[in-house]
């Protein structure tokens, strides 16, 4: 989940769209280095889209550019750098580096000023970077960024209270339906259970409904009515709040649904399972992410995308992602960077990432464009969005997901009591983090 499919991602709304400084880590050479402190000018002939037309950065004299995207981005990367390169007169080179590959990469191209002027990877690789010391904060920009783009982007590429990217585009998950099996999407997960006792025939391999419900990644749903990962929006490795309440009375409902519409074990639910099924006309429903979009269309099934259906009277937030440009902390250009990350990053260039790539904009007046309106399935991820939780980005994170999946397993396979198995969870993962504390 961590590499975010984004090749399929891309190509997958690529084709809908064609169819219709300071650091956790303790450095603060960056913010304090004369030469990346922002400075700004009047640019009165400002003509992009979105862009801050009174006033932007002063680039260094002689600045020239490094960027690092993925080759799918290749066609939005090029046309945006000669844009930028037409307006301001700094020549943009690219060079093809797939996004969740870029904090590693720059760990060690930075400090040898090998790295990327400005990077783009997805928000749960924010941590480390940060506490790497690899990226400068988004600070001249911040007021435009955080205006401009969703809130839940914003938050999502904010680590301990500081703003570092420049948010560019959204991902998650949500409901596919199959219109021919049932016209309109449930609202309700117990609307799915009435469904399933007149649809379901497990002999003939007929089901309501499918996800994976061993991938703590779509299953945070059900800790999302009244729980949570990490508190202060994610930041707070040492409050932990997956065995809260709610979140008990979430997985102890996911634990009921194997009986009353999907009675298989957690081991014999796969992508390729599912996308057998609803392509085949048996699956109705299927909780996916959007790089599912080109099988089921390449299929030809006529189907639909909507929000989750809600939990226990609960809104069903799902993981969400988000993309976003950062400037190298190492950049010998850091204000020339920060130009061309506010640059690639307004509306008008989020909307041509749309249009070239298919990539869902962060920007709030980009999501609402008809250009992006008037596609449906790019709607109902928007909508889903709309009520996500960003991944945790710290480091920590990394040491939820074994514990988290074995309790649900133990909830859904074994019929284990749900407040047990989160509790076992909770104390697992508090042990790591407090090993990972004191190794540092």
């Amino acid at each position: 989940m961590k590499k975010w499919f984004v090749m399929s991602l891309i190509v997958a709304l690529f084709i809908i769209s064609a169819c219709g400084g300071a650091n956790k880590g303790g450095n603060t050479e960056g913010a304090g280095n004369a030469t990346n402190a922002p400075a700004n000018n009047t640019a009165a002939g400002n003509t992009n889209e979105g862009a801050a037309d009174a006033e932007d950065i002063t680039p260094e004299e002689g600045a020239s550019l490094l960027v690092w995207e993925s080759k799918e981005e290749r066609p939005f990367v090029e046309a945006i750098a000669k844009e930028f390169t037409e307006k301001y007169g700094i020549e943009v080179r690219f060079e093809e580096v797939g996004a969740a590959d870029q904090v590693t990469k720059l760990t060690t191209d930075g400090p040898a000023g090998l790295g990327a002027d400005v990077v783009v990877f997805p928000h749960d690789n924010l941590g480390r970077a940060v506490t790497a010391g690899l990226v400068l904060p988004n600070d001249f920009y911040e007021e435009k960024s955080k205006s401009e783009n969703s809130e839940i982007a914003v938050n999502a590429v904010t680590y301990d209270g500081v703003l570092y990217g420049y948010p560019r585009s959204i991902e998650t998950y949500a409901l596919f339906y199959n219109k021919a099996l049932i016209k309109e999407a449930p609202k309700t997960f117990d609307e799915i259970v009435e469904f399933a006792k007149t649809f379901n025939d497990v002999p003939n391999n007929k089901y309501a409904l499918m996800w994976d419900v061993g991938n703590f990644y779509f299953n945070y749903p059900f800790i999302s009515t009244g729980g949570y990962v990490y508190g202060d929006n994610g930041q707070n490795k040492d409050d932990i709040g997956l065995n809260t309440e709610g979140a008990i009375s979430g997985v102890k409902y996911y634990g009921s649904l194997k009986n009353s519409i999907l009675p298989l074990n957690s081991g014999d639910i796969t992508y390729d399972i599912k996308k057998g099924l609803f392509t085949g006309g048996t699956l109705a429903m299927d909780i996916n992410g959007p790089w599912t979009i080109a099988d089921y269309k390449n299929a030809g099934i006529d189907f639909g995308v909507a929000p989750l259906p809600s939990i226990n009277g609960q809104p069903a937030s799902s993981f969400s992602g988000v993309k976003a440009w950062y400037v190298n902390q190492f950049s010998k250009y850091p204000q020339a960077a920060r130009l061309f990350a506010s640059f690639a990053s307004t509306k008008a260039a989020q909307l041509k990432d749309f249009e070239l790539t298919g990539a869902i904009p962060a920007n709030i007046e980009a999501t609402n464009d008809p250009s992006v309106q008037s596609n449906e399935i790019v709607k109902g991820f928007v909508a889903q969005f709309n009520q996500s939780t960003p991944m945790p980005s710290i480091p920590e994170m990394g040491n939820v997901w074994s514990p988290i999946a074995a309790a649900f397993a133990d909830v859904w396979n074994s019929g284990k009591d749900a407040k047990e198995a989160l509790d076992n969870a909770v104390q697992q993962i508090k042990d790591a983090n407090n090993g990972a504390a004191a190794a540092k």
